[in-house]
């Protein structure tokens, strides 16, 4: 019987803290697009503003976390009290109305919508602080330290499917959950699990036995010095193929649930469905298809991958347009079932390339780097994009005839699948590059063996 060369306790890790860790994070860039939306002010811009400002948080943080824990030599305690404290920050939201801020500091309605925001914006960077120091630089370097090419594509195929599956629980489960607790209740307990599942980190995380303490603060600029750069072709042009893959994404992916509510008009249960059937088809081709990368050309597929993300952005497009709920919710199924097998697979491809090329005891150090091409410039120009596609559209809110249904001067726009379907084509353009780089990375591998 073949040993499983991960080993069960590391599995377990992973499930567990990738899974919270891409739960929050979907709260975070999906829900709390809807949170603001119901509760303070239904404005894309706001939402807009607070993917933006996340993002530069997020990378600003993993900059310095992911160098303090190589200087340590320690991830474990990154994660652990990162957790605790990330589910401190997550409950926190729980505490935001517009009704008790103008409460307690005497304000009108739209003082307190103005105060209310702020705060939410606010609160949203300290809540990434700790998220991006927990799971952005301590986790993703675990996971790097105790993974080794040979099996790297199955692990990672694996860690690609938990954002999906954060986003199916937080669009469709969420959402029943706060007709039944409200926003309070929701926060407070996701707040919980994500503390619980740092105390657990406590007693169960080690780090990998070849961690050594190594570096300095003055590593926050090791992965932007020129030698590191010229020295590591292959990682840099897989973070470039990263960074136009995510523009991409973040054209259309904080803005799909709304989408689906007012565009489609989906109820909570349809666009749940529809998530659902996708995320498990697309799940388990890709199940295959990671295990299938640890024996081909990574590089190579992700021909494939780009090729597969771009047509079921396509679809999602040109499906919008078909009348009829039935119609409209197979058609946009099949899509989004097309859309996601791809993009699951580009981020599988893309993690796996990145950490078969990172140099060996700098995971930690070379995570901001990462996070700048992964987070950062996807973050700040795709909503951009999508935002100002959304505002030339100018659609306004159809008459859903729903209790719930949420107003504003326009809804998100089926060009942005478009828009994002030729944004995620100009990724392939990259890719023989990152071929031959990987290339003459393996033949000079190959030649420093004899």
């Amino acid at each position: 019987m073949k040993r499983d060369l991960f080993g069960k306790r590391n599995w377990t890790i992973l499930l567990l803290f990738g899974l919270i860790g891409q739960i929050a994070w979907s709260v975070e860039n999906m829900y709390f697009n809807l949170f603001v939306f119901e509760t303070i002010a239904p404005d894309l811009d706001a939402v807009t503003l607070m993917v933006q400002l996340s993002g530069v948080a997020a990378t600003l943080t993993t900059l310095v976390a992911g160098a303090l824990s190589d200087k340590t030599g320690n991830r474990r305690l990154f994660i652990a009290y990162g957790y605790l404290i990330w589910g401190v920050t997550v409950a926190s939201f729980g505490l935001i109305t517009t009704d008790d801020i103008a409460r307690l500091f005497d304000l009108d309605a739209a003082a307190a919508i103005s105060v209310a925001l702020g705060l939410v914006v606010a609160l949203d960077c300290v809540m990434t602080v700790f998220g991006s120091t927990a799971n952005d630089a301590a986790f993703n370097a675990w996971v790097t330290d105790n993974t080794k090419e040979e099996f790297r594509g199955k692990v990672e195929s694996v860690l690609s499917i938990l954002p999906l599956i954060a986003m199916l629980i937080v669009a469709g489960g969420f959402g029943i959950l706060v007709e039944l607790i409200g926003y309070k209740g929701l926060f407070f307990g996701l707040g919980a699990v994500i503390s619980l599942c740092g105390a657990v980190g406590i007693f169960t995380i080690k780090d990998s036995p070849t961690l050594e303490k190594k570096g300095t603060l003055k590593d926050i600029v090791y992965g932007f010095k020129p030698s590191v750069i010229k020295g590591n072709p292959p990682f840099y042009l897989t973070l470039l193929v990263m960074g136009v893959y995510g523009i991409a994404c973040q054209i259309f992916m904080p803005y799909l649930i709304i989408y689906m509510k007012t565009y489609l008009g989906f109820t909570v249960l349809e666009y749940s469905i529809v998530f659902g059937l996708a995320i498990v088809l697309g799940a388990a081709v890709n199940v295959f298809l990671g295990g299938l990368s640890d024996k081909r050309n990574k590089a190579k597929m992700l021909y494939l991958a780009v090729g597969v993300l771009s047509a079921g952005l396509l679809g999602m497009y040109a499906f919008s347009y078909f009348s009829g709920k039935l119609a409209s919710l197979l058609s946009f199924g099949v899509a989004g079932f097309i859309m996601i097998s791809g993009y699951i697979l580009v981020s599988a491809l893309c993690g796996a390339l990145v950490r078969d090329y990172t140099p060996e005891n700098d995971a930690g150090k070379l995570q901001g780097v990462r996070m700048i091409f992964s987070v950062l410039i996807p973050m700040l120009l795709g909503p951009m994009l999508g935002n100002a596609i959304n505002k030339a559209a100018a659609i306004p809110l159809p008459d859903l005839s729903g209790a719930d249904v949420m107003t504003t001067q326009y809804i998100p726009a089926p060009e942005i699948f478009l828009a994002g379907a030729i944004v995620a084509a100009l990724a392939a353009a990259i890719v023989p590059f990152l071929v031959k780089a990987t290339k003459k990375e393996k033949n000079n591998a190959a030649e420093n063996e004899v």
